[in-house]
């Protein structure tokens, strides 16, 4: 895999009948060390012109997502444990349980493909059921 890669995040959520998905696509940057898959890149929240960084770090079994800038979190995802944490808004703080069902790694020589599937709650209500999938490409130099 090569340093620079292009990475697509799609996100779904499904609350009974209603479903809501998002997709975004950015560049960044990849590294693989000491057994683990490193992911750093950027992405513009939609309400403000502001870069968050994210950074990401893919282990066995479990998946972290910690991002820094005008919305701040730790989101770490171990399947079949319950994970809380502080979403961190211009508007205010959220706490977050993260129930990861089931985490899927797909690895070949030029793709990884991850795909956690978990329950939400914030303050402790159950929001919904959702759907994450981080694809991440590399780019031919």
């Amino acid at each position: 895999m090569t340093k620079e890669v292009l990475i697509s995040v799609k996100g779904m959520q499904m609350a009974g009948e209603d479903s809501d998905s998002l997709e975004v696509i950015c560049s960044g940057n990849y590294y693989f060390k000491n057994g683990k898959h490193y992911l750093i890149y950027e992405e513009v929240v939609d309400e403000t012109t502001q870069a968050v960084k994210n950074t990401v770090i893919i282990s066995d079994g479990k998946f972290e997502l910690k991002k820094n800038g005008v919305v701040s979190t730790n989101m770490t995802f171990e399947e079949k444990k319950k994970n809380i944490t502080y979403y961190e808004t211009p508007v205010g703080n959220l706490m977050m349980g993260i129930d990861t069902r089931k985490i899927v790694l797909e690895e070949s020589e030029n793709e990884i493909v991850v795909t956690i599937k978990y329950a939400l709650d914030i303050n402790y209500e159950f929001v919904s059921d959702c759907e994450i999938r981080f694809k991440i490409t590399a780019l031919n130099n």
